[in-house]
């Protein structure tokens, strides 16, 4: 059975939550009254067509795997999810430290101009955020269709699951991506309400500002890129949960 943790009980919208960017209970009822209209009645039909198809005999042309065979597409299948795992957290892990190296992904640097151009300040850190979803999307993307491939060759029943997982990313897909590309937009709440508390607290100690000791620790520009890095890395979990769930199925079907 293919599971898929609710978008609202994903860590990354504790996360959120936690930030004070949004509420999760709202959140999570607004997603959940939505879903039903989400899919349409086309996509009911094929979602209904896979689930059947058991019960037809269609699955049965295709044999299982030797015990060698098996063991070997699965031993790959979690070796290649494990991979693109690491590459990502480590991407953001390193891209979002005051010292990226090499990193492919910038940090940006902190604008000293700050509050002269305040309505212009957080979109260098939007673009930083987008940039390493376009990086997740063009990672998951193909790691999700290779394991569902191996899945596929592998016995009737993961057969299906695999066909039951391409529908449902079929359907899911657009939908998802346009949710989780609200993520850096409500980000921006909490760079705002960062940068007013550290403007407050130099009125009230009565001192001037200093660029040089943004990204110092605790500082506000450092908190905020321990945030965006703390969002980053519960969205690389929940974009991988469906393709975790596939490598899971692999590992548990009896050989």
């Amino acid at each position: 059975m293919l599971t898929r943790t609710k978008f609202h009980s994903s860590q990354l919208i504790r996360c959120l939550a936690d930030l004070d960017i949004l509420d999760a209970a709202d959140s999570g009822n607004a997603f959940a009254e939505t879903l039903g209209s989400w899919i349409h009645f086309a996509d009911a039909i094929t979602l209904s067509a896979v689930h059947s198809s058991s019960t037809d005999g269609s699955l049965k042309a295709l044999p299982k795997l030797h015990q060698e065979e098996h063991a070997g597409a699965c031993a790959a299948a979690s070796a290649e999810f494990n991979r693109i795992q690491t590459l990502l957290v480590d991407s953001v892990k390193k891209s979002c430290s005051p010292n990226p190296g090499k990193s492919h992904i910038k940090l940006p640097a902190p604008d000293v101009d700050l509050p002269a151009d305040f309505k212009n300040a957080y979109a260098p850190y939007r673009r930083f955020y987008e940039a390493h979803q376009r990086d997740m999307e063009l990672s998951i993307q193909p790691l999700r269709f290779n394991v569902r491939a191996a899945l596929a060759k592998t016995s009737p029943q993961l057969k299906k699951l695999a066909e039951l997982d391409a529908v449902l990313e079929k359907i899911f897909h657009d939908r998802e991506r346009h949710l989780l590309s609200k993520v850096p937009v409500l980000l921006k709440t909490r760079f705002d309400q960062l940068f007013k508390e550290h403007q407050q607290k130099l009125a009230d100690m009565q001192q001037a500002d200093n660029p040089a000791g943004w990204m110092k620790p605790g500082a506000w520009l450092a908190r905020f890129c321990n945030d965006m890095q703390m969002l980053l890395l519960a969205e690389v979990e929940l974009r991988l949960q469906p393709t975790m769930g596939l490598v899971e199925s692999f590992k548990q079907e009896p050989q």
